[in-house]
């Protein structure tokens, strides 16, 4: 998988300290092939068994319970701690060595998940076993995805930013497309501890590459640290306040975030409800949206989206709404699947081009703190969301959520494809 795509990426000239930066006129970073392939390496394998212990708890809760109640109570302890530590999370990236940091997050998740396999093996395991070892895992989550996402701009030239998101988008999904499949097979061969060992395994081999590569820490981490942590938060706020860019993006982030929880949270129970609670049908669920991401993913590497990176976000928006629409709608599997496959497909070109306008737009030394600001609009937006939706489906079809929020989110793209500032 890292071949082809390591591949696809030394295709360019092999010369790189000749290379110029086609937007911001500097040198490419010395080596930075091998150093983003090592790095989407360790990524792959983190996101693996991350992947594995996901599927395996929701689809435990929802076997085991069939509760809208249930999924809500999960989701809120995936999210709520996410939500509390990006409001640190991001300045420790801005201040600190993001590597280090990535390290320590897969560190944390790996002994989570290990206390976890450890009290299934001794019967001791539990729905809030469950919960609350998820959300120790979104603590570390929380601190890993903006270290992550300010991180690449290290080792990528601008220029090729859109291209490597894609390339990652497009494993991210391969991962996802084939995690499902395995997981299915766990969960129906063995028990849910061997899946935990599993991600606490490669969780250790994402740890080892990442220690491998050899990336200075930027510039701010490496300066003497004049201010305090609450300074710099400051600094953030006030850089937020004073750029309508980022005000009206992350406006559009919390609308977006909230309209996508019931398809993002409610597929498997719609599924088990309305088509059966078979373990092949949630496998498929995930498998068909993954192949469309995955070929998302490939489409977005190779095309790069439309010039104005606003107006790919906007149609993205817009149609997965009307996908999301398709899917509430569907009276039979096999048109639900074409629609989830529709609804992959779509999703990378909004993700790289919201991810790539962000790191072109926003001082490195600032990225940490915007980034942990998107995580904890999104960290709050969809436990909040699931906490009004999730007792809603148990009183009415999980259709009719669909069928409103993809209407919504198809009038949302729009509207910003229409905006003024999306023009510039």
């Amino acid at each position: 998988m890292i071949k082809d795509n390591q591949d696809s990426i030394t295709q360019e000239p092999l010369d790189e300290q000749n290379n110029i930066d086609e937007l911001n006129k500097t040198p490419y970073p010395e080596h930075w092939i091998r150093k983003t392939v090592l790095f989407l390496l360790s990524q792959s394998f983190s996101l693996f068994g991350s992947a594995l212990v996901q599927f395996a708890i929701i689809w435990h809760i929802t076997l085991t319970t069939q509760s809208g109640v249930m999924m809500t109570i999960s989701t809120v302890f995936a999210f709520l701690p996410q939500l509390v530590i990006s409001l640190f999370a991001g300045v420790w990236a801005d201040r600190y060595n993001r590597k280090t940091l990535m390290i320590l997050s897969d560190f944390l998740i790996a002994s989570a998940t290990l206390v976890l396999a450890i009290l299934f093996y001794m019967g001791y395991g539990s729905l809030w076993a469950l919960f609350i070892v998820s959300g120790i895992r979104s603590l570390g989550a929380g601190i890993q995805t903006p270290a992550v996402n300010a991180f690449l701009p290290q080792i990528v030239p601008t220029a090729k930013l859109m291209k490597v998101n894609g390339i990652n988008n497009s494993i991210g999904s391969l991962i996802m497309l084939v995690s499902p499949i395995v997981s299915g097979l766990l969960l129906a061969t063995s028990t849910l501890e061997v899946t935990f060992m599993i991600d606490v395994m490669t969780a250790t081999i994402a740890i080892l590459i990442l220690i491998a590569l050899k990336v200075p820490p930027h510039e701010k981490a490496l300066s003497l640290q004049q201010e305090g942590y609450f300074d710099d938060l400051k600094a953030g706020l006030l850089y937020v306040r004073d750029n309508r860019f980022i005000k009206e993006m992350l406006i559009f982030y919390a609308v977006f975030f909230f309209l996508l929880v019931p398809v993002a949270f409610l597929t498997p129970l719609m599924v088990a409800r309305s088509f059966g609670d078979d373990v092949w049908r949630l496998t498929a669920n995930e498998v068909v949206f993954f192949l469309g991401s995955i070929l998302g993913g490939i489409l977005i590497s190779i095309w790069k989206g439309l010039e104005n990176h606003i107006h790919t976000i906007a149609i993205s928006c817009s149609l997965l709404g009307i996908f999301t629409l398709g899917l509430g709608l569907s009276k039979y599997f096999s048109i639900y699947l074409f629609f989830m496959f529709l609804s992959g497909l779509i999703v990378p070109f909004f993700v790289a081009a919201i991810t790539t306008l962000l790191q072109e737009r926003i001082d490195n030394n600032m990225q940490g703190r915007i980034f942990g600001l998107t995580q904890i609009v999104m960290a709050g937006v969809m436990p909040l969301g699931m906490v009004i939706v999730g007792p809603i489906a148990d009183l009415v079809a999980i259709e009719i959520l669909f069928v409103i929020t993809g209407f919504l989110m198809a009038l949302l793209g729009i509207k910003v494809y229409f905006n003024k500032s999306s023009q510039a």
